[in-house]
């Protein structure tokens, strides 16, 4: 596909950088973002090459959520369409929470209603100081419930359910102190910095490890810790140990040496 309101970019370092690419719109989304999104999401699902992908917005801010013209053609859909129109944003955030990549949003001047979503999709949030965030959909008589899944992970229901019922804003410090976002820097230098840094982490880290630890998460959170549980998660290290890079990370540290997959 052809991207007009994306850019997929990759480094011969395994980094893939998604960019959305409607700076004049502030990155809002429509039907046509989230069809491309979607497409270079399973794109890089396949690529076995690339280990961290990089979640942006050109432009000043990262994402302004819905595009202002998309909601008003939504106004005229029939209710099937309009759930087949939200199908396509929910498995949109989907495919991005399930990468088996490390994902990481590198957040700037306004995060609102989906592009919110697309931050607590993301594993990893960097938001520069000024950001502003804000769940605003019950001020236009909506509710963010296709982002909700994810932002409920990020955050917890009491925050949650706060934050949409008042459609407050917020800044970056209030979204690091809430589990939206990580980390919170200074400035551009400060971004590039955390880039380079978490660039680093995932490149001394096992591709396939990533992954399966990305399940784990998504798999278990709020299951009931039992007898049960213990079976699965005994089950889930014993595949790891047996595995190829269970066996290469083991033999790598007890001789001293950096493993196959990690770069300097």
């Amino acid at each position: 596909m052809a991207y007009e309101t994306i850019q997929l970019d990759a480094t011969p370092g395994g980094i893939a950088v998604l960019t959305l690419n409607r700076p004049d719109k502030h990155n809002a989304f429509n039907a046509q973002v989230i069809e491309e999104l979607t497409d270079a999401l399973e794109t890089l699902e396949e690529q076995t090459t690339i280990r961290m992908v990089i979640l942006r917005g050109n432009g000043k801010s990262f994402s302004a959520g819905a595009d202002l013209e998309w909601m008003k053609a939504a106004a005229d859909y029939t209710r099937h369409e309009n759930e087949e129109d939200a199908y396509k944003l929910a498995e949109m955030l989907r495919k991005l929470a399930e990468l088996p990549q490390m994902t990481v949003a590198l957040v700037q001047g306004a995060a609102m209603g989906g592009g919110a979503g697309l931050v607590a999709a993301c594993d990893i949030a960097v938001a520069l100081k000024d950001t502003r965030f804000r769940f605003s959909e019950v001020r236009l008589g909506l509710t963010p419930a296709t982002i909700s899944p994810h932002v409920i992970n990020a955050i917890g229901p009491r925050w949650a359910k706060a934050l949409f019922v008042s459609a407050e804003s917020f800044d970056a410090a209030f979204a690091e102190r809430i589990g939206l976002v990580q980390y919170v820097v200074e400035d551009q230098a400060g971004l590039t910095e955390m880039e380079e840094y978490l660039a680093d982490l995932a490149m001394q880290a096992a591709p396939g490890a990533i992954t399966a630890s990305k399940r784990l998460v998504i798999d278990l959170y709020g299951a009931e810790i039992d007898s049960d549980l213990s079976h699965e998660t005994a089950k889930r290290i014993a595949a790891r140990r047996a595995s190829e890079e269970g066996r290469e990370g083991l033999s790598a540290f007890l001789e001293k040496r950096k493993p196959s997959w990690a770069q300097s």
